[in-house]
């Protein structure tokens, strides 16, 4: 590039640049292209910078969050935080210990593992030779902790951030960067006692959370799979037309099928072979009328299935939980790795209760209207032998809490509330000027006490200032230091919800700020 090329770059900043740039490398790239053409060009480039106006060399940021993403105020926080303990009590509570795993993985780790949902996994650029991906959900991953330092059994929970390469619709709480949190138990036990308590787990988060009415659906890939050969879909296209069931949740039939039928290559007549049994919800009775069903009963795969969900519903019904819990062969839940028992919590709108339907009677069920899943898992037994050298499986069944569909619904109903989004028990006050180090001294001994304890970055605050500050924080207690608190070995103690005053002396705050703190 000769000198003019040059002095054109270095002339032309911003995007103006780019293209004056651009444009340059271009005219040179041909030959017979004279040096005042060149400088024509240039000049025209130029000019349209000047109109658009210099940016003076900086850089213009967009300040936005990537596309799926979103920040969190301390409010928000708060809120996730109050969610995130009440799962993490309920998983502690039923025996479980936590890992962590790598935020990215082997890409052949992942690859192969999500059905047509592999499409959605995050490549990274090659690092250093290794070909790397954003993990896509936290069982993939333990199933290759599990293989990798030889673990056979383990009851463990995990909460960290996934990604997904998605069409966003954050309204509906879908992103590209959220939270999973999972509970797996993962070890060669009696059939159905680790799917119960995974089911009961779900129950008991939901209940506490207090999302609204929820109903948790229940299936088996075995059942879904004899259910295909008895309707004749050929065995190259179980996964396929799996998926295409699994979108019931958000299509209609009549598009379900469409999509069957035209895009997959269904035949008509298997397609609504399986539409008959995909509209069929119910309980325990529902599986045993279905191991007398003259079709499925010819599959060994349905009836080992209809079995695990008739002892699965005696121990529901043992844990207390089967007035949530329905048996819905519209569950399919497209993810390859599943081989047994699978499952699904919907929350549904308040007031519109779907029923199971009556086997013994035919009524139909209730209809509902599905304001999203929450929660989502089953068992996959042979995913950990995919990574084991020697093939090795080690049985597992999990869950899934779908966090931030709960996150929106929870802020939804805080819009009106005040949330506090700090701990602090007491802010230490003074009431008159030149009491700095006295602040200091206490706030400290609160700190070393392990109180939780503010004071205000001033050195002569207004009193005044200082209780509005509590009121607005929601801080409920406030040490007055006055000169004759000080001389007096009290502390003047204010109860920000009631403004009533009472004397402690020094060496009795840090048990009465207990004792009153433990009562808020």
């Amino acid at each position: 590039m000769n000198m003019l090329g040059m002095f054109c770059i270095r002339a032309c900043s911003g995007l103006v640049g780019f293209r004056t740039a651009t444009r340059v490398r271009s005219l040179h790239s041909h030959t017979g292209i004279t040096v005042a053409q060149i400088d024509e060009e240039v000049a025209k480039l130029l000019e349209l910078k000047a109109q658009i106006g210099g940016d003076d060399g900086k850089h213009q940021f967009v300040l936005k969050t990537a596309k799926g993403t979103r920040d969190y105020n301390p409010k928000q926080m708060a809120i996730r935080e109050k969610v995130f303990n009440t799962i993490i009590g309920c998983f502690k509570r039923h025996g479980a210990e936590t890992i962590d795993t790598p935020v990215f993985e082997l890409k052949e780790t992942l690859t192969g593992k999500y059905g047509e949902d592999s499409k959605l996994i995050y490549d990274l650029k090659d690092q250093g030779g290794e070909l790397l991906s954003l993990r896509y959900d936290l069982t993939v991953p333990f199933a290759r902790y599990l293989a990798m330092n030889k673990i056979t059994n383990i009851k463990r929970y995990h909460i960290a951030k996934v990604y997904r390469r998605d069409n966003p619709a954050m309204t509906r709480g879908r992103y590209r960067e959220f939270y999973q949190c999972d509970f797996d138990i993962a070890g060669q036990y009696d059939g159905m006692i680790p799917d119960a308590e995974c089911l009961k787990i779900v129950h008991e988060i939901l209940s506490e959370l207090d999302l609204g009415d929820f109903r948790i659906k229940v299936n088996d890939r075995r059942i879904l799979d004899g259910m295909f050969a008895v309707c004749g879909v050929p065995d190259d296209k179980f996964r396929t037309i799996c998926s295409t069931v699994d979108k019931l949740d958000k299509m209609p039939w009549e598009e379900v099928k469409k999509e069957m039928v035209n895009e997959k290559g269904l035949s008509e007549e298997a397609a609504d072979q399986i539409g008959e049994y995909v509209s069929l919800q119910g309980g325990m009775d529902l599986a045993e009328r279905l191991l007398q069903d003259p079709k499925m009963s010819q599959s060994k795969q349905a009836c080992a299935g209809l079995s695990d969900i008739k002892l699965l519903f005696t121990y529901l019904q043992l844990f207390q939980v089967t007035d949530k819990v329905v048996f819905d062969l519209s569950l399919a839940r497209g993810l390859d790795y599943y081989t047994g028992i699978i499952y699904e919590a919907v929350l549904t709108q308040a007031g519109v209760v779907p029923v199971p339907n009556d086997a013994q009677n035919g009524a139909p069920a209730e209809e509902s209207v599905s304001v999203g899943s929450v929660a989502g898992g089953g068992r996959y037994d042979g995913l950990v032998g995919m990574f084991d050298p020697k093939g090795r499986k080690v049985p597992c069944v999990g869950v899934s809490i779908g966090i931030e569909r709960i996150f929106s619904i929870m802020e939804q109903k805080a819009e009106a509330e005040k949330v506090r989004t700090t701990e602090v028990q007491i802010m230490v006050a003074s009431a008159q000027k030149n009491l700095l180090e006295e602040r200091l001294k206490l706030v400290t001994e609160l700190w070393n006490a392990g109180i939780k304890a503010e004071v205000m970055y001033k050195k002569n605050p207004k009193l005044l200032s200082q209780l509005q500050h509590c009121e607005d924080s929601g801080i409920p207690l406030v040490a007055i230091l006055g000169e004759q608190e000080l001389k007096d070995g009290v502390v003047k103690l204010r109860i920000v919800a009631t403004r009533e005053e009472v004397d402690v002396s020094r060496a009795d705050l840090i048990e009465e700020i207990r004792r009153r703190t433990a009562e808020v």
